[in-house]
């Protein structure tokens, strides 16, 4: 697998303090770091898979507390300063969803004091607590999962993607998303037309309407568009073979998969949840699973973030089973 180092593009939303600091890190940990997280009068945190480090004010990593760097108010507004300058109208009406997706897919959560409007979140204001998730792009991190998903040089099992929150399902999706559209030479695929929806600006990472990340060769991306109303564009405006979206989960994103896969389109999504268990709790997507949802994988952590733990087919069988024991470090 080929790894992208994509600090660079965070480091670029950070205050200039601990812009500095980081760049002053020799810790090789930086190399795999998944959050970095700012909270007012609070040490600095930097976290990756299973660990958790203190960042001290020469940019060393440190498990005492006692010597981390602790976050001013001029860091908070400098870091606050920073996003709002990137894009006025992405901070005003992302904000009401707590995140801000910057380029390369990478967000930036914020929390605060929130302002509620007509029962409504209208903003969040007074800023103390910043989150910068540094998102990965993994070529190859499908590799395991494609014979299960293709059922025929021509066709693909209808795939959800299961898993705890930051356990890889955008990354799975991404490369899975990336290796169809391109073609599989190994099983004999020539590529398939897929139509992105890219709701969250995560997967793609488009930029001035171009994707930063590698989603293949015969994509066609909607970006920043509600999953509803994009599966639906996509379908009547690009004619793909295969539907990609991420973290499906209300009514209405249950009616527009069930209307693609009833065009004749084949559908790859995610979703939160442990088990496929969560997903028969999911009222608004039993039909989902009962009428078309072929496979189901299901990630975690067991061998590090993205361990495929298992696969499932339709009936629930179990195509893949995870025996590997021990919990993977980066």
């Amino acid at each position: 697998m080929q790894h992208k180092r994509p600090m660079d593009e965070v480091m670029n939303f950070l205050p200039p303090k601990i812009q500095q600091m980081i760049k002053e890190c020799t810790s090789e940990q930086m190399a795999y770091a998944e959050e970095i997280r700012l909270r007012l009068n609070k040490p600095l945190i930097v976290s990756g898979g299973y660990w958790s480090r203190f960042m001290d004010s020469y940019g060393e990593l440190t498990n005492e507390a006692g010597r981390a760097y602790v976050v001013t108010m001029e860091d908070v507004k400098k870091a606050s300063e920073i996003i709002q300058g990137f894009s006025v109208y992405s901070f005003g009406e992302e904000l009401k969803n707590g995140y801000i997706t910057i380029p390369g897919g990478h967000r930036i959560g914020i929390s605060g004091r929130v302002v509620i409007e007509n029962g409504n979140v209208k903003t969040i204001k007074d800023i103390s607590f910043i989150n910068y998730r540094i998102a990965k792009e993994i070529l190859g991190a499908g590799n395991e999962v494609m014979p299960h998903i293709v059922a025929s040089p021509s066709s693909i099992y209808n795939t959800l993607i299961m898993s705890p929150p930051q356990c890889g399902k955008t990354t799975l999706l991404r490369d899975i998303i990336r290796q169809l559209s391109n073609g599989i030479n190994s099983i004999n695929v020539t590529g398939f037309k897929v139509g992105l929806i890219d709701e969250r600006s995560e997967i793609a990472a488009c930029f001035m309407g171009e994707p930063r990340n590698d989603v293949g060769i015969r994509t066609d991306v909607l970006d920043a568009c509600p999953k509803s109303q994009g599966i639906i564009m996509m379908i009547r405006s690009m004619s793909p073979d295969i539907i990609a979206t991420d973290e499906i989960g209300k009514k209405e994103d249950a009616d527009a998969l069930l209307e693609g896969a009833n065009a004749g389109v084949k559908i790859i999504a995610t979703m939160h949840g442990n088990g496929i268990d969560d997903l028969e709790k999911k009222i608004e997507l039993q039909k989902i699973h009962c009428n078309f949802f072929e496979r189901i994988v299901i990630l975690g952590r067991s061998q590090g973030v993205g361990t495929i733990e298992k696969i499932y087919d339709r009936e629930g069988r179990v195509l893949y089973l995870n025996t590997k024991q021990g919990v993977g470090s980066q």
